[in-house]
């Protein structure tokens, strides 16, 4: 069955972007991102996609058969699922500290002729060494008691929705900082 999410309306959160980011237009544009934040979100979310993709393979968990994102052909609605749990934290946050402490230069992305804004060559790199760094950063686990690094987060989860979905534990505790 599919469900959309109801704690918190994107539009809204899209729409304040420019009180949270210099420079930031307000809205979400995706396909394409037509200005540096979007650019740089959609990036990010890939980067996440990604790292959640994977964990959820890893502990044997089909990424595309989800709850909340309707099942599409090559969309994988677990991966978006469990992303949505770090998404404010871990890619909307960076984004945010990059933009307002000036760490994107206008040479960092580039405008197509068709209005697109992408990352350069530069800017990925740039991007790319951003997130590395983030990804050691430790956040607490209120679940299992302890500090986690970023990269180990989705993993984690993952794990933790595994086992309930096989009947191991009776909830599933999404992650959130406590």
């Amino acid at each position: 069955m599919h469900r959309k999410p109801t704690s918190a309306n994107p539009t809204t959160y899209f729409q304040a972007l420019p009180d949270l980011a210099i420079g930031a237009r307000p809205g979400r544009t995706k396909r394409p991102a037509t200005d540096p934040v979007n650019c740089l979100l959609s990036f990010g979310y890939g980067l996440l996609r990604a790292a959640v993709h994977g964990a959820l393979e890893q502990v044997g968990l089909d990424p595309y058969i989800g709850y909340l994102h309707g099942i599409r052909p090559a969309k994988p609605a677990l991966a978006l699922d469990l992303m949505e749990e770090f998404r404010p934290l871990l890619v909307d946050r960076l984004v945010l500290t990059l933009l307002n402490r000036g760490q994107i230069a206008p040479s960092h992305t580039e405008q197509l002729p068709s209005g697109q804004t992408q990352l350069t060559e530069t800017g990925r790199k740039h991007f790319l060494e951003q997130w590395s760094t983030a990804r050691e950063r430790l956040w607490p686990h209120a679940y299992l008691d302890r500090e986690i690094p970023t990269a180990l987060l989705p993993l984690i989860q993952a794990r933790l929705l595994a086992r309930h979905l096989r009947g191991d534990t009776d909830t599933y505790i999404p992650w959130t900082v406590s």
